[in-house]
């Protein structure tokens, strides 16, 4: 049967060509001395830099400031590519080609014969296939059926260990979630990989069991560590056992992170990316404080110098001008 890829016909992209071989000629012995000059590393933090500044373009809907950033994200893919060439590692056709055919192997319902019907099942195929390549991947690795509690047994591990000389261990399931991902972005990401293994909760209300039970160790935490007078947790002022007043407030930030984590997993059941939440919430508040910052300077005065009600009231104007306009009945 053929499928649907097989009637779009490739096209040239000379534009793309040009491109790469102007990146080739600035990385080239007469070239520019400071492209010569870069490595991968000293130039890692452009591409997170770029990715940003392209989603600032995509959320403030400018298509032209997009098309720009898109290609500075495009030049540090192709500059990337070609230091890669320079060392004889890869070159840009290497990754086109690696990426084209994970593309194809993991839309099995586009190239092959499985079916997914919406963009939820997916999400649950893609899943679905990156574990069979993992799988795969670590095939040639002694595998064990005990169950997590029996690995963490010594006994278990002894033996794990000899059986294991000399053989490298497979790569880790959450290995491929960068540690320089937001934190939000990487809680999303490992828990869905953790679910995609099968370390799940049955329902969406046990998931919100667990924050419940997050919430009130953090509240136990909280109540027990040390406190400064406006409140914020400070082992400085304990008196007594330094170190357990440090323990104590170093509970407290991991209770808290432990209900974030909680919270990130409620978003990935409901459908809903943390970390595009977050932004929105952040991008919300910035527009109604600045509505607010504006209205209190029309007023002749600064928002500091407002008293609480004042504040809450341009609150509630900035809330109320957000809300779409109701349709008038009959219309």
């Amino acid at each position: 049967m053929a499928t649907e890829h097989e009637r779009i016909a490739p096209t040239d992209h000379p534009a793309f060509d040009d491109f790469v071989a102007t990146i080739a000629a600035l990385r080239a012995p007469d070239g520019c001395p400071w492209d010569q000059a870069q490595t991968h590393q000293s130039i890692a933090h452009n591409m997170i830099e770029e990715a940003y500044e392209a989603v600032d373009a995509i959320e403030s809907n400018d298509p032209a400031h997009l098309r720009e950033e898109l290609g500075d994200v495009l030049l540090q893919v192709v500059l990337q590519s070609q230091i890669a060439a320079d060392e004889g590692a890869f070159d840009i056709d290497d990754v086109c080609a690696d990426v084209n055919a994970k593309m194809i192997r993991r839309h099995p319902h586009v190239f092959g014969e499985a079916r997914a019907d919406n963009a939820s099942e997916v999400l649950d195929l893609w899943d679905q296939v990156k574990m069979a390549e993992r799988a795969a991947g670590a095939e040639a690795a002694p595998s064990t059926d005990a169950t997590p509690a029996e690995e963490g047994a010594a006994s278990a591990t002894k033996g794990a260990a000899a059986d294991n000389v000399g053989t490298a261990a497979p790569k880790g399931l959450l290995d491929g979630v960068p540690t320089s991902f937001p934190a939000l972005m990487q809680a999303q990401k490992i828990s869905r990989k953790a679910a995609a293994a099968g370390f799940e909760w049955d329902a969406l209300d046990d998931v919100w069991d667990k924050v419940r039970e997050e919430v009130h160790e953090l509240q136990e935490a909280y109540a027990e560590a040390p406190k400064a007078a406006n409140g914020k947790v400070d082992a400085g002022v304990a008196e007594g056992d330094a170190d357990a007043a440090e323990r104590a407030v170093a509970n407290v930030k991991d209770e808290f992170g432990d209900v974030l984590f909680a919270l990130v997993n409620v978003g990935r059941r409901m459908g809903v990316d943390a970390e595009n939440a977050l932004r929105s919430t952040c991008g919300k508040f910035r527009r109604r404080w600045s509505f607010m910052e504006g209205a209190a300077w029309a007023q002749g005065v600064s928002l500091e110098e407002m008293g609480p009600d004042g504040r809450e009231a341009l609150w509630r104007q900035a809330k109320e001008l957000e809300r779409p306009e109701r349709s008038a009945p009959g219309r």
